[in-house]
């Protein structure tokens, strides 16, 4: 392995299971000693909730975002215990993954990353309940024809956007239910291959979070972010983020912003990055990167068995 061609990634919401981290915290004290630091960080057994549920409190993004966040930093730490001289060139998270990043570039500690995002989580599901709207994923049109289609299903006070541009053929549309339902009858017009509705109640990356904005950007503001060790990439942008004040820029635009993973994972591979380590649930964004770049290599690293899998190669 090489560092200087590899990349931490870290997943966002979508990847969490009933669970999770609990073979990885059952087997490395190192990922057992996070989850315990989480519990008594927040104050309630987060763990619990990861590992025996119910799915539907684990699924409500106030748990969710510190959950996903608390399996990637035990993935790390297991990960950092059995190369501790590792340092990757880039790390780069999906939305609230780019959190995690921040951990794992030593930009915010962990303690002042779950607080953050437990914070995170509250407001956009405040935000949710202000503003009800929903999200949709489209399979097989661009990006400019999805910008074009949300233009026109927009209308004043209803707005409609693309969230997430996850990989060429894969974009997520977020809004207002009446546009994003006028948005979805464009896209079927358009000989979209699949509409597939989001079974969420939040408009994620869309102006229905700006009831939340000046709230979380205080909280963003008072975070003791300093400058990342390794270059972190930024979603708002899908540029590299090397001082404190882009990362609290980034953070903060983040809520209304659309994910740039498509762009963020072709800058790293323009860089040189050929590997890329997913850290905690899931393998959702090595799949996306595939579809990006076949050549490109990756593994998910979640499990006892994904890092004895590290191990023998």
């Amino acid at each position: 392995m090489n560092p200087e061609l590899s990349a931490f990634i870290f997943p966002g919401q979508g990847s969490q299971f009933v669970g999770m981290g609990r073979e990885l915290a059952e087997t490395y004290p190192e990922a057992c000693q996070v989850f315990e630091e989480a519990d008594d960080i927040l104050g309630f057994p987060l763990s619990r909730l990861a590992w025996d549920g119910p799915e539907s409190e684990l699924n409500d993004t106030l748990n969710t975002q510190p959950a996903l966040m608390v399996h990637s930093v035990a993935s790390l730490r297991v990960f950092q215990k059995l190369y501790p001289n590792f340092y990757p060139a880039f790390a780069a998270g999906h939305s609230m993954g780019e959190l995690s990043a921040l951990v794992a570039s030593e930009a915010l500690t962990f303690a002042a990353a779950l607080r953050l995002v437990r914070t995170r989580g509250k407001l956009m599901k405040r935000a949710g309940t202000i503003s009800p709207g929903g999200m949709a994923a489209i399979l097989g049109l661009d990006v400019p024809t999805l910008d074009r289609i949300c233009s026109e299903a927009s209308q004043p006070g209803e707005f409609v956007q693309v969230a997430n541009d996850n990989c060429p053929g894969q974009v997520v549309i977020s809004g207002a239910n009446a546009a994003l339902e006028r948005a979805l009858m464009l896209a079927q017009d358009e000989k979209a291959r699949r509409v597939i509705p989001l079974a969420v109640s939040i408009a994620a990356h869309s102006p229905l979070m700006l009831h939340s904005q000046t709230e979380f950007s205080d909280a963003v503001e008072r975070a003791p972010i300093i400058d990342p060790r390794m270059p972190i990439i930024g979603n708002v942008n899908a540029i590299t983020l090397t001082n404190s004040s882009q990362i609290r820029s980034d953070l903060c635009a983040q809520l209304t912003s659309r994910v740039r993973w498509t762009e963020s994972v072709k800058l790293m591979l323009n860089q040189g990055v050929t590997n890329f380590f997913e850290l905690g649930s899931g393998s959702v964004l090595i799949g996306l990167i595939k579809r990006i770049d076949r050549q490109a290599q990756g593994m998910a690293l979640g499990s006892p068995a994904d890092f004895e899998t590290l191990q023998a190669t």
